[in-house]
C-alpha cells in the first residue's frame, strides 16, 4: 500500500470479465438502450462496497455516454448508499444535472418479489446490458435468465459459490469470488485497494509456499526416518545432500 500511495505502478492481472464491463457499457450506448446494475439482496457489507466500486465506474461511463442507468434495489439502506454513489459519479464527470434519482428503483425486500420486479423492469425498458454484482441466493438464475431472454449482455460477479454455476450458464461473463474485489480495485485504481489486493496475493503465495515446503519435509521424513528434518532451516542447509540422497532412492 505504501508503494501505491507513493505513486509507484502496481501490476494487477487483467480479468476478461473486467474488460467486458466497458464492452457492455459501449453496447448499450450504441443501441440507445438502458443499463441495469443490481446488487441483488446484498446487505451493507464488504461485498456491497466492492460492488459499489464497480457501480461508480459504470455510472461515470453511463453519464459520459448519456445512457440511462437503472439500479433496482431490495433494501432501503442499500438504496440510500447507492443513490449517493451514483450522484457522486455523475458529479465526478460534470454531469450532475443528468442524474435522475428515479432510476434507483426500490422493488421489494422479499426475494421472489424482488426477482419478479427485476424481470418486469428488464422487459419493459429493453435493457441492453445488465450487471449483477454482489451476494445472490435462489433468485440468481431467475435474474440472469431474464436478461438472457431479452438478449442483454450480462456481466455477473458473486462471492456465493452455489450461484456461480447459474451465472456461468446464463451470463456472458462471470467473475468468481475474490475477482469481484479485484474488479473494484482495478477500475477505481485507488491506491489503498490496489495495495491491499496485491498484499493479499503475496500473503497467499507465501502461505502456499510454506505448505509445499511442509509437505516436502513430511514426505522426506517418512521416506528417510533416520535423516528426519525438524524445520525448514535444516532443509535449506542440507539441500544439495538431500537432493542427492533423494535421487539415489528414486533411481
Amino acid at each position: 500500500m505504501r508503494k501505491a500511495r507513493r505513486g509507484e505502478k502496481i501490476y494487477v492481472r487483467r480479468i476478461s470479465g473486467v474488460d467486458a464491463i466497458d464492452e457492455a457499457i459501449g453496447r448499450a450506448a450504441e443501441l440507445g438502450r438502458p443499463i441495469s446494475f443490481t446488487t441483488g439482496l446484498t446487505g451493507v457489507s464488504p461485498v456491497l462496497y466492492a460492488a459499489l466500486g464497480v457501480l461508480f465506474y459504470v455510472s461515470r461511463k453511463a453519464a459520459l455516454f448519456a445512457s440511462r442507468l437503472f439500479a433496482p434495489q431490495s433494501a432501503p439502506d442499500v438504496m440510500a448508499i447507492t443513490e449517493d454513489v451514483m450522484r457522486d459519479a455523475y458529479r465526478n464527470v460534470g454531469k450532475l444535472s443528468n442524474f435522475d434519482p428515479q432510476q434507483i428503483i426500490f422493488l421489494s425486500e422479499d426475494q421472489l418479489a424482488f426477482a419478479s420486479g427485476y424481470i418486469g423492469l428488464l422487459h419493459r425498458e429493453r435493457v441492453a446490458s445488465a450487471f449483477l454484482f454482489g451476494s445472490f441466493a435462489g433468485e440468481a438464475l431467475i435474474l440472469a435468465e431474464a436478461g438472457q431472454q431479452i438478449g442483454a449482455m450480462q456481466v455477473a460477479a458473486t462471492v456465493t459459490p452455489e450461484q456461480v454455476a447459474f451465472f456461468i450458464a446464463a451470463c456472458d461473463y462471470t467473475l468468481i469470488g475474490e475477482e469481484l474485489f479485484a474488479a473494484s480495485a482495478y477500475l477505481s485504481q485507488e491506491p489503498v485497494q490496489l495495495g491491499s489486493l496485491v498484499g493479499q496475493d503475496i500473503g497467499k503465495l507465501l502461505f502456499f509456499t510454506m505448505i509445499v515446503i511442509g509437505v516436502l519435509i513430511s514426505t522426506f521424513n517418512s521416506v528417510f526416518p533416520d535423516l528426519a528434518l525438524n524445520n525448514i532451516g535444516e532443509l535449506i542447509s542440507g539441500g544439495t545432500w538431500i537432493y542427492d540422497k533423494f535421487l539415489e532412492f528414486v533411481l
